[in-house]
């Protein structure tokens, strides 16, 4: 079965296995792209809009909702040519395999996701506006903030979720490096300005 696997035939499929797992490992360890657009605002009619009926109605982060697609895809793909080989003695072309795959993934990954939507609270009703995330603490994750050289920090919402955005210092003097920690006080449109967080000095009176 698996040198089957490695066929012409399959390797569509094989390929959008090992994406999703690579998708999969991004978000087990934190970079969190499905959370980098933070003006993300499903204008969708949830009534009977295409986007919603694919599963695709903001309720879902976008790479939950890629990686639930890559899977249906790859097991209707591995089906169609199981039935294939079954019936013809032979699977079919990949191209033509790829779209029987694509018809039936999609459909299925319908169900999936607005499955994985009801049963997931915590991404229900929590859109927020990218202003929502001023006045909290963001943390560097890598590199060092300098003004002119933002770098990656990571913010929790009032829900709960995180948020991956690049901060700044407010003051021009002021460095903050990785690990630190900084109260977020104002936005210039994607980036964000921040004071860090550590103790006051007191001046000798």
């Amino acid at each position: 079965m698996f040198a089957q696997l490695l066929t012409p035939a399959y390797l569509p499929f094989v390929l959008s296995f090992l994406i999703m797992l690579g998708i999969g490992l991004i978000e087990a360890i934190g970079l969190g792209l499905g959370h980098l657009d933070l003006d993300w605002d499903s204008a969708v009619d949830d009534g009977g809009s295409v986007l919603a009926w694919l599963g695709l109605g903001g309720e879902l982060p976008i790479l939950i909702w890629l990686t639930s697609l890559l899977g249906c895809f790859t097991l209707s793909g591995l089906a169609v040519q199981q039935v294939a080989s079954a019936v013809f003695d032979a699977p079919l072309h990949p191209g033509l395999a790829v779209v029987a795959a694509l018809l039936v993934g999609t459909t299925l990954n319908t169900f999936v996701a607005n499955g994985l939507a009801r049963i997931m609270p915590g991404f229900e009703t929590t859109v927020i506006s990218t202003d929502d995330l001023l006045r909290r603490r963001g943390t560097i994750l890598e590199g060092t903030a300098r003004r002119g050289s933002p770098a990656r920090a990571k913010v929790i919402d009032q829900h709960g979720q995180a948020h991956f955005i690049m901060l700044e210092p407010h003051d021009d003097a002021v460095v903050i490096t990785a690990g630190e920690t900084a109260l977020l006080v104002r936005r210039e449109e994607k980036l964000f300005y921040a004071v860090p967080d550590r103790p006051t000095l007191l001046e000798p009176i």
